[in-house]
């Protein structure tokens, strides 16, 4: 557990959601920024905010977890403990279904009685609709239930040196939530929610409406944190950073002149739901990111997002495991990328911060992230438990090696 500093915040970072496809393509871009720009340590900054899958990544960084341990856990599943596969961390809702289950008489009810209304008042029509309403509330509110990944958080935030509690925490940590009833914006880990645990925040802030129910906390219920705003960055700028760094995954897709069309509606609703979704966070974030250049003009808010020609990354079907590996390699290789051709405007706004981007390594095509499987240790007991922790450090001793520019 690391203990709370006096010193005024000075860097931030806010990311933004996107489910696991937009926390494998975070991991990748962390990875990118903290390897390449000079005297950035992610684990030791002074603000972390985060929204729904953005949310897991700042509480882990948080607490010290480097975007390349991380990328161990949530990426590269088969290489590491298997704990935050995300296979294991959803289930159906069973308890919502058994609740909108147990109302079923009741609204059967109601309907009957619509009926016998609309036959004895020459209103059918008027009590079919007000039937079809009774019968929209046995819809669940979400089918997914992720309560284990609330578990296993729990369970590694009450590890030996972290914490789940808010209070206990050294930088300042806030997991943005939206209260379904008031449709108010809630930062936990503020003033009035310290007690509130880091890994039901998570949960709450990760909930997307229709998918996951709503979280329940202190009688209130709460749903995705990016219903109002897509990063949040203006929680780090109130709380004093002068640098925030800003990461969202996801961009509506847009071939460009000269590229194939992309035409959406031939691809069926999920495209074009995605799309829809993109469109509408990029447009909201755009307006956030100029209003912060009047409202905080002392400060620097850097945006790294895909490109909008970025065919792989809206593409990428999320639940297979080569999938993340591939999206979160690519998110990686395209962050150095646009790291190194932003050189000029980044580096001066970098070192008005005490930090330097390390154009030369940048520059270096050998770097990759993330790991290929190869044959399966043991998985279970004494020696497999060794052998992982003993594969993972020489695979980081390497990775040190050869960003320091050693033979």
């Amino acid at each position: 557990m690391r203990t709370r500093s006096s010193r005024r915040p000075a860097v931030g970072i806010a990311l933004a959601g996107g489910g696991f496809l937009g926390a494998a393509y975070e991991l990748g871009a962390l990875a990118a920024l903290s390897e390449s720009i000079d005297g950035l340590d992610l684990t030791e900054l002074d603000v972390y905010v985060g929204v729904s899958a953005g949310a897991f990544l700042a509480a882990g960084l948080a607490h010290g977890l480097t975007p390349h341990a991380m990328v161990r856990m949530f990426v590269e599943t088969e290489l590491g403990d298997g704990r935050f596969d995300p296979a294991s961390l959803l289930r159906p809702a069973w308890a919502e279904f058994g609740t909108r289950l147990a109302d079923v008489p009741r609204v059967a009810a109601d309907i009957a009685g619509e009926v016998r209304r609309g036959l004895l008042h020459g209103g059918l029509g008027t009590a079919a609709w007000r039937g079809v309403d009774r019968a929209a509330s046995l819809l669940p509110t979400g089918v997914i239930d992720a309560t284990p990944a609330e578990v296993k958080l729990a369970r590694l935030l009450s590890e030996a040196g972290r914490t789940n509690r808010f209070d206990a925490l050294r930088p300042a940590l806030r997991i943005v939530a939206t209260d379904i009833d008031t449709g108010e914006s809630i930062a936990f880990g503020g003033p009035g929610t310290e007690h509130v645990p880091v890994s039901r925040a998570v949960l709450a802030s990760s909930a997307v409406p229709g998918l996951f129910p709503p979280v329940r906390i202190d009688g209130r219920w709460f749903v995705d944190g990016a219903l109002n705003k897509t990063l949040h960055a203006s929680i780090a700028l109130q709380e004093g950073a002068r640098l925030v760094l800003c990461l969202n995954p996801l961009v509506p897709y847009n071939a460009g002149p000269g590229g194939p069309p992309a035409e959406m509606a031939r691809r069926g609703l999920g495209a074009v739901l995605a799309q829809t979704v993109r469109t509408a966070i990029r447009s909201r974030m755009s307006v956030g990111l100029e209003k912060y250049r009047a409202t905080h003009p002392e400060a620097d808010v850097l945006l790294f997002e895909p490109r909008s020609d970025d065919a792989t990354t809206f593409f990428t079907r999320i639940f297979s495991t080569s999938s993340r590996r591939g999206l979160c390699e690519h998110a990686y290789r395209q962050t150095r990328a646009d790291l190194l051709a932003r050189a000029s405007t980044l580096a001066p706004v970098l070192a008005r911060h005490g930090l330097r981007l390390n154009e030369a390594r940048l520059a270096d095509p050998m770097h990759a992230l993330v790991r290929e499987p190869s044959r399966p240790l043991p998985r279970t007991g004494r020696l497999g438990h060794a052998a992982r922790r003993l594969g993972h450090a020489l695979d980081d001793l390497e990775r040190v090696v050869r960003l320091s520019g050693h033979p």
